[in-house]
């Protein structure tokens, strides 16, 4: 039988998965301020906006699901266990999907 990891790698694995959940927090939210962006200009045509408003809307809804993953991704950096780092979203749809990830492993 093969010696468990030594104590000594986990924690330093643990500190590298963190930074990693924080980058990857930080590069959903440059995705996020890309998206307000393009957002912006686009209802600045307002030929656009009267064709497409319904579509437009999906921009929220994009914007939302990136910053609701991005503050995941920050409390799981912080330590937080995984339904922890899932409880506080908001938008239900991405909290049962989140939710449901996690089921197989239960």
């Amino acid at each position: 039988m093969e010696n468990p990891i030594p104590p000594m790698q986990e924690p330093r694995n643990e500190q590298l998965v963190n930074a990693l959940h924080g980058a990857v927090a930080g590069e959903l939210r440059h995705v996020r301020a890309l998206i307000e962006e393009l957002a912006s200009v686009l209802v600045a045509d307002e030929h656009f906006v009267e064709r497409y408003l319904d579509q437009l809307q999906a921009f929220d809804l994009l914007v939302q699901c990136t910053e609701e993953s991005a503050a995941v991704l920050d409390r799981l950096a912080a330590g937080a266990c995984t339904r922890t780092a899932i409880a506080p979203v908001r938008l239900g749809q991405v909290q049962a999907r989140l939710q449901a990830a996690l089921a197989p492993g239960l």
